[in-house]
């Protein structure tokens, strides 16, 4: 009788713990979240006065403040352009890719796919400066054409091994039966394989957004000039004036011009990622 007992008391505690783990870091993270929400639309003095309390009178003019006379709403536009653009170009490439490399492998391809991986672990500082040279040869530097070019190639590494993953766990009755009632290879990757890879395209689409939508270093580089600059260089830029305008409302409303996207993006797609990533562990 005293087994039981115990294991339901055991299996109790890990349950606990495993809660008030998961509890501290969802405090850890949606704290500095609410209060950058929150410090958004408090003026400075109740920023630097009062950090914890709320705002007596909520300033949405700090917003405005971020977006017009700061620049944000100009650097915002152009992170859109070259992330979409970005998207536009390498999810079909990528998954082209990686339906070759999954589904008809040849003599090479295994070496092929090493180098996307080997692609993943170098360090961007490393080819800043050639690429800069290179874009300049090109007279595509400081332009958003030139941004997304290296923005596909930077992101193409990671793409092609996720999809690659993705097409493997595909079943290949599907495209042989396509190609027993008289569809070429080009009509089966486009009309049946790809439809299926969907919810990988998502998924990959998503963190290849965030994490473009988020790049600083390769954009402080190739796109010195204000015209171009993405949201990151923008805020950079916020944050070095601000301090000495002392308007830290409006920085902290370029925070959260920033985040909103990726917040809304995530919550739109959260039961596709979800979904995707338990099928590939049911597959796998």
């Amino acid at each position: 009788m005293k087994k039981p007992a115990a294991k339901k008391l055991t299996s109790l505690l890990g349950r606990s713990a495993s809660a008030g783990v998961s509890l501290f870091f969802l405090v850890i993270i949606v704290v500095p979240i609410l209060w950058v929400f929150v410090s958004s639309i408090k003026s400075g003095y109740e920023i630097t006065s009062f950090p914890w309390a709320l705002p007596k009178t909520p300033q949405w003019v700090n917003f405005n403040h971020a977006w017009s006379e700061a620049g944000i709403g100009h650097a915002f536009l152009n992170s859109l352009v070259v992330t979409l653009a970005t998207l536009a170009i390498l999810l079909p490439v990528g998954a082209m890719s990686a339906y070759i490399l999954a589904r008809y492998p040849f003599r090479g391809s295994s070496l092929i796919f090493g180098t996307f991986l080997g692609g993943m672990m170098f360090p961007n500082f490393l080819v800043i400066v050639p690429l800069f040279f290179l874009l300049r040869t090109l007279h595509i530097l400081d332009t958003k054409v030139g941004l997304t070019v290296v923005y596909v190639a930077y992101s193409l590494s990671f793409t092609v091994f996720v999809l690659t993953g993705f097409f493997q766990t595909l079943p290949g009755e599907l495209s042989e039966a396509a190609m027993i009632d008289g569809a070429g290879h080009s009509t089966t990757f486009w009309k049946v394989m790809l439809p299926l890879a969907k919810p990988g395209l998502i998924v990959v689409g998503i963190f290849n957004a965030i994490g473009l939508w988020n790049e600083y270093s390769l954009a402080l580089v190739l796109v010195p000039s204000e015209a171009n600059r993405t949201l990151p260089l923008g805020i950079a830029n916020l944050t070095m004036t601000q301090q000495y305008q002392s308007d830290w409302g409006a920085l902290f409303a370029g925070l959260v011009i920033v985040m909103l996207p990726v917040v809304v993006v995530y919550s739109i797609f959260r039961e596709k990622i979800n979904q995707t990533m338990l099928a590939g562990a049911v597959k796998g």
